[in-house]
């Protein structure tokens, strides 16, 4: 029972955190600057590995596919599996789980270090709020780049598993791309898009919240560098699959 009353207490002081950055960011003035810093670190700092494991992970669909449609004489179909795969599910979750192992971590660990130096207690001392200068545009530029990387691994990715499908099935490029715009639709990029918008909301808030509570030093900062990457990993998954249904519900 202590476990799980931790457990509700952590998510407590999550949802409050998230209300005081809602109102934070909300309320004026409104500095683009440390935004857009934060949007380079986080989402321009994260395409190249966002791209590599894109463009692999649809050329490994694509063999996966292509070799287990075989046996049905329906391998000319890969196209379709592997765009929609991406684009609903693989693209946003690797995504936000390669972002949230390198944003998240980064997050959790320069707040911890201004945290056990007292620096957020400074900020707060000189009168200004740690919430609107430190977690706002952490989590703005998270919400905003995980979008456009999902977009972008979206389209390396069913660039991938073209360049496997032409290869191994002998599909042209002018097939392949026909099916996949046959195969997407709006309903699609809503499910991949809406969910990375709240998969950077909680990579961000996450890493933020573990590294303004750090304590214990330099051992602490680590600490809590492991604890965010982990937590962000399991909060994308699990919400993963909430989202999931409910755009299902939603949408079909």
């Amino acid at each position: 029972m202590t476990g799980f009353r931790d457990f509700l207490a952590y998510l407590g002081a999550l949802a409050v955190l998230t209300w005081q950055t809602t109102i934070a960011f909300l309320r004026p003035p409104y500095e683009l600057r440390p935004m857009i810093y934060q949007l380079d670190s986080s989402g321009i700092g994260s395409w190249s590995i966002t791209a590599l494991t894109a463009i692999f992970t649809g050329m490994v669909l694509a063999l996966q596919f292509s070799s287990g449609l075989e046996a049905y004489g329906a391998s000319m179909y890969t196209g379709k599996l592997v765009s929609l795969g991406i684009v609903r599910e693989l693209g946003p979750v690797l995504t936000a789980l390669l972002v949230g192992g390198r944003v998240g971590s980064g997050f959790a660990a320069e707040l911890g270090s201004m945290a056990v130096t007292e620096q957020i207690d400074a900020i707060r001392a000189l009168g200004a709020d740690p919430v609107k200068k430190l977690v706002v545009p952490r989590v703005a530029a998270c919400m905003l780049a995980l979008p456009l990387l999902t977009m972008m691994a979206d389209l390396i990715g069913c660039f991938g598993g073209m360049i496997i499908t032409m290869q191994e099935v002998g599909v042209t490029q002018k097939f392949f791309y026909a099916q996949v715009l046959e195969t997407l639709g709006i309903v699609d990029l809503v499910h991949g898009l809406g969910k990375s918008l709240f998969f950077g909301y909680i990579i961000g808030i996450t890493g933020c919240f573990v590294g303004m509570h750090t304590t214990g030093g330099t051992e602490g900062v680590g600490l809590s560098t492991t604890r965010a990457v982990v937590a962000s990993a399991v909060g994308v998954l699990v919400s993963d699959f909430l989202l999931t249904k409910l755009f299902i519900a939603l949408y079909g």
